[in-house]
């Protein structure tokens, strides 16, 4: 047996497996470092709806008192954990289009071939994109903590971090599972404004679900069954230290169905890149 067919037959271990996730981690980290205008664009849009969107409408758009809240707030402090979702939103497709560039470029096909599994290569770029939008999404906290936009007491920074980890791995998913379906760099753009806004506007990020009842019944329904509602509900219970089961069993479900669904379309004996000639 020859040392080539040796080292291909012998099993992966835990180091190489830490090894691969550092590298990968590694790489995203020092792409995100160097653009440093992606880090700034994902703090002006949603300090953009929170000063002069959540300004405009605070008196136009009341909330009651509705669970996580025992008290009325503000509409800003309301509408915070949907713009912390719209983050992981748009870093996940983000994401999905340095994917897109890197399977132009060639330096997807370089990593796809490597001896690590396949899944454990989708799963530790999803993971770098997620780490990369808690860090955004913490730094937007910051930000909103000067206008007095914070939790009822300090553990809500805690234990928003276990639901920042849920969604931003389903919203990360999601965007492998587009880029998979994408051949050319230039469609993706078409794709995003696609999914992103449907997704954005009808969710509960920027009204409660009361009120799309009372004006649209059939669109309050579709706000339901839409994953990115039960990712802002997860975050804002979980802001405000409290757990809402629903929505953590229809996130942790959907990124099951679509990490899954992104490991065999990125599959070249089966997948989307087989069918695309990729």
């Amino acid at each position: 047996m020859s040392a080539v067919a040796f080292s291909a037959r012998r099993p992966f271990g835990v180091s190489a497996y830490l090894v691969c996730l550092q590298g990968i981690v590694w790489r995203e980290s020092l792409r995100f470092l160097h653009q440093r205008e992606r880090f700034v664009s994902a703090l002006v849009r949603p300090l953009v709806w929170l000063f002069i969107f959540a300004a405009g409408f605070r008196q136009t758009l009341g909330i009651s008192i509705i669970p996580p809240y025992e008290t009325y707030v503000l509409y800003e402090v309301y509408i915070t954990p949907g713009l912390i979702a719209m983050i992981q939103l748009f870093n996940g497709m983000q994401s999905s289009l340095s994917m897109v560039y890197d399977r132009e470029m060639g330096s997807m096909r370089m990593l796809l071939v490597s001896p690590a599994p396949r899944w454990f290569l989708l799963l530790s770029k999803l993971l770098a994109g997620v780490a990369v939008s808690i860090l955004q999404v913490y730094a937007y906290l910051v930000i909103a903590w000067f206008w007095e936009i914070e939790p009822p007491s300090w553990w809500g920074y805690l234990t928003i971090l276990p639901a920042l980890v849920l969604s931003g791995l389903m919203l990360g998913s999601l965007g492998m599972v587009l880029s998979s379906l994408i051949k050319e760099l230039e469609n993706f753009a078409g794709v995003m404004n696609f999914v992103i806004f449907p997704m954005f506007f009808a969710s509960s990020a920027l009204y409660p679900l009361w009120r799309v009842q009372e004006g649209s019944p059939w669109l309050a329904t579709v706000c339901e069954f839409n994953p990115f509602t039960h990712a802002v509900e997860l975050i804002r219970f979980a802001f405000w230290g409290k757990f809402e089961p629903l929505s953590f069993a229809v996130v942790l479900g959907c990124t099951v169905v679509f990490l899954g669904a992104a490991v065999v379309a990125y599959d070249p004996a089966r997948g989307m890149l087989m069918r695309r000639g990729a």
